[in-house]
């Protein structure tokens, strides 16, 4: 039994392996040609592959269900076309034997999945933020396109660069009274975390009083702000480019400020339950084998495993936004797409045995 399955296993794996090179690397060609739209000055061609290379990791973290569900429906279809799995049955292999098999291997790219998500994606994703945003422009008040913003309080704040050191170029600071009016601007150069505060260097404050402005220059000046070098961190991504860990900080932090949440709240129960919902796309897949899809072309089987993972990110991403328009919980958004695919899966599955 363990050599039978580990021939099923590696079927699999390297049917989910191969599959998913195939889909990142679409992935990464159509995001280069998307990303040659913003070439221009000193961010060439060169730097917008680099940038799209370092995406890789975040790709392949996003792109691990999808690829599972149509490698399980290419490795067990190709073994139904060569009447193994009927061999299997009719030697007295149960289902549900069958079913661990295919399950094994996936409790490793499980695995492998969380250890990506948690430290080599947004690690990655962090140094491409950095470097695109330092080669479109750190220099002039917002310049930069991918900049970001950030609000505490009165003072809204735009950052056009941050390196993963902590140094922030490019810092734009509104700061307004409790009627909302402007009180002053400032631009400084760079800004240095130094001794738990965060130092300027180079600053330019404009002050508008009642009937004038008034423009005053520093070369240094003292940011007290309740933003750590490991907040930051957090702010310059995208919630679906955090670490678990760093999902939670940030949305007790914004809850702490008085702010929304909700998109962060939404990205870490995606997080959370991934390897649920890749549990539930293969256990599906294993069903359209022995079900619907027993007696079908390879063809056939790897466009149903398309169109069902394009169905199944498509009500992921209405369900996600819709949970912040009608005030709904974010965890019910990923939970009732998982929870069809695995009513489905189980009525197949029992139909078959």
């Amino acid at each position: 039994m363990r050599k039978l399955d580990r021939y099923v296993g590696a079927s699999i794996f390297f049917a989910i392996l191969t599959v998913l090179g195939i889909i990142v690397f679409l992935s990464l060609l159509f995001a280069f040609i998307d990303e040659l739209s913003d070439v221009q000055g000193r961010y060439g061609v060169a730097q917008a592959a680099w940038y799209v290379f370092l995406t890789t990791p975040q790709r392949i973290y996003e792109l691990l269900p999808m690829a599972s569900l149509i490698g399980c429906l290419v490795g067990l279809g190709t073994l139904a076309s060569h009447s193994e799995l009927t061999i299997m049955r009719a030697a007295g292999v149960s289902l549900g034997r069958i079913v661990w098999a295919v399950m094994k291997p996936m409790l490793v790219l499980m695995l492998v999945g969380i250890l990506i998500g948690e430290y080599l994606a947004p690690w990655s994703e962090k140094l491409a933020q950095a470097q695109r945003s330092m080669a479109q422009g750190e220099g002039e008040a917002q310049s930069s396109k991918h900049g970001l913003w950030h609000r505490q309080g009165n003072e809204y704040v735009h950052i056009n660069a941050v390196q993963p050191s902590g140094l922030l170029f490019g810092v734009t600071r509104y700061h307004f009274d409790d009627k909302r009016r402007l009180l002053s601007s400032s631009f400084a150069r760079k800004a240095q975390f130094e001794n738990g505060h965060w130092q300027l260097e180079n600053v330019a404050t404009t002050h508008f009083h009642a009937r004038s402005t008034e423009v005053v220059r520093a070369d240094s000046q003292s940011w007290d702000i309740d933003l750590s070098p490991q907040l930051l961190s957090t702010v310059v991504m995208d919630p679906e480019s955090l670490p678990i860990s760093g999902l939670w900080r940030y949305i007790h932090y914004l809850e702490g400020q008085g702010l929304n949440s909700e998109r962060y709240w939404l990205a870490f129960w995606t997080k959370v339950l991934q390897p649920l919902v890749t549990a539930v796309l293969v256990l599906m897949a294993v069903s359209f084998i022995f079900g619907p899809l027993r007696s079908v072309t390879l063809g056939q089987r790897v466009f149903t495993g398309v169109l069902v993972g394009f169905v199944f990110r498509i009500l992921q991403d209405l369900l996600g936004p819709s949970s912040q328009v009608f005030g709904f919980s974010p965890l019910l958004a990923v939970l009732v797409p998982a929870a069809v695919c695995a009513v489905v899966g189980i009525i197949l599955l029992r139909r078959a045995g």
